[in-house]
This record gives C-alpha cells, structure tokens and sequence, in this order.
C-alpha cells in the first residue's frame, strides 16, 4: 500500500502542476488537498483489481488518481463548516481553514471536474468506449444516487434528528461512503474489459469491504486516538448520530466487520493468487488504527 501510494502520489503531482498564472491561487489549494497524506486505499483496489486483468500500469494508475480526485473532493467539502465543520484532516489543519472557504469549495469544485478530464484522456485507454464507460461508472457512484446522495441522507437525519434503524444506514453508508469504493473495483475491471462473471465477484467483494470499511469507521470515531487517526473522534456521538456502532454495540460492530471481510475475501477465489493482496486489503480495513 505504501509503494502504491507512492506511485499515485507521483501521478497527482504530474496531473496537478501549478503555474505562475493567476488561478495558482486554486491549483496551490487542489494539491493541499491531495497531496502528503492519506491511506489511498481507492487508488490500491484500481491498481490491483486492474492487475487482475492485466492492465497497463499507466493506465491503472491514471483512474486511480483520477479516484483519488473525487475522494479528495469530497473530503474538502465535508469538512466545510455547512456540513461536518472539521479543521483537521490527516493530520492538519482542513483545506478551508489553510485558505478559505471559497477557496476550498473551488478546489473541490476542480478536483471534481478534473478527476473526469483525466478519465476522458485518450491516454486513460485508447479505446472510446472504454473511457466513456469509466466516466458513466464514476458519475454514477459520486452522483446524486451514489455519493453526494448519501451525504444528503446524513444531513437530512441529522437535521431532523431522526434515528436511523440499521437497512437505513446500510443504504446511506452503501451510497455515501460504499459506492465509491466499489467503482474503484469497477474501474479496474472496465480497463481490463472483464467478463460479466468477474465484473459480478469484484462487484459483491467492494459491497462487502464498503460496509466493512464504515464500520471499521465507526469504531474508530467511538475507540480511536485523534492523533493517529488524524482528524477529531467521538464526532458521531457528540451529534447524536446513530451509526452501526451506537445500534449494535462495539463488539458485535465488530464481529460484523470481520464477518463481510471474510466473506469478500471469498468472493475473489475466482481470481486465485492474483488476488492475494486484495484478500490482504479486506482484512486490513477491520483492524487499522486509522
């Protein structure tokens, strides 16, 4: 993960140059945003389930970066002080708080817009086909059914401080956190031109890690260290939020979280050792500390 992150490090600071223009102002911001932090575990699932068919490197690495921009994006927008008002985020001060907030809705804003330029350029794939599909899948998990969807379900039952039962948050969690997750799966799977069958296995492994991964949130909200995690803990609880830990309990939120990582891992039998790492990955999201 750490050599991956590296290398889509490298690709975002190629795709992000700043020049001596007098829009610097949102690139400089852009790239606060992007650069220097960050588990880039997106950017890992569109390497290694491209790896699985065999895709060009640069090809990979481009959509991933391209990812990496619509999650970045979206972190700057939520840490806005009209949504979740955070003034950290891995680490350190939020983009808002290093600028301003015009400043950070703007980045957002070309994150967002760039990530679709990279998907469309001939250099993504050769094949029209193939490049308009990469942008239909990744419009349709961000979107108003996908991510941006989500996060408005959040705010509405925080607004009105209704109480989620658990299918309600699985679906918010699906398309507000989940659907990106899985369209970095997909991705891999569309440069690779997969079969329906393999699309399918990919498609229940990312539902499973989506879920796995929120909970594994959740946890952390309630048990993590702010420094290690990187941005404030016990948010959730403070907002009166209910989330799978404050209905479950810590350990059958837990015990669930491990339950869908075995259970992805096994949906990838069909890839053999070439999934190895992906198999790793889903583990991985139930015990990390941050």
């Amino acid at each position: 993960m750490k050599a991956n992150a590296a290398s889509v490090e490298d690709m975002l600071d190629r795709l992000l140059p700043v020049h001596d223009t007098p829009e610097a102002q949102v690139i400089t911001a852009m790239r606060y945003a992007s650069l220097g932090g960050g588990k880039r575990i997106r950017p890992f699932l569109v390497m290694q389930s491209a790896g699985l068919f065999n895709v060009q490197e640069g090809r990979a690495l481009r959509a991933a970066a391209a990812i990496e921009m619509v999650h970045c994006y979206s972190l700057v927008h939520d840490d806005l002080p009209a949504m979740d008002d955070d003034d950290l985020r891995r680490g350190r001060p939020t983009t808002h708080i290093e600028f301003d907030e015009a400043t950070a809705i703007l980045a957002g804003d070309a994150l967002l817009t760039k990530a679709f330029e990279v998907m469309a350029d001939t250099d993504t794939h050769p094949d029209g086909r193939v490049r308009a599909d990469l942008c239909l899948a990744l419009a349709k998990a961000a979107g108003d059914h996908g991510m941006v969807g989500g996060q408005m379900l959040d705010l509405v039952a925080e607004k009105t401080g209704r109480q989620l039962d658990i299918p309600e948050i699985t679906r918010l969690q699906r398309m507000k956190t989940g659907m990106l997750i899985a369209v970095s799966c997909e991705i891999g799977a569309i440069l690779g031109k997969a079969s329906e069958h393999a699309q399918h296995m990919l498609d229940h492994y990312a539902h499973d890690i989506g879920l796995a991964f929120q909970i594994a949130d959740d946890l952390l909200d309630v048990e993590g260290d702010a420094e290690v995690v990187g941005k404030k803990t016990g948010k959730d609880a403070a907002r009166g939020k209910a989330t799978f830990v404050s209905l479950l309990g810590v350990s059958q939120a837990r015990d669930q979280a491990r339950i869908l990582a075995d259970q992805a891992a096994e949906h990838l039998d069909l890839f053999g050792e070439k999934a190895t790492l992906l198999k790793e990955l889903a583990r991985f999201i139930v015990t990390r500390a941050a």
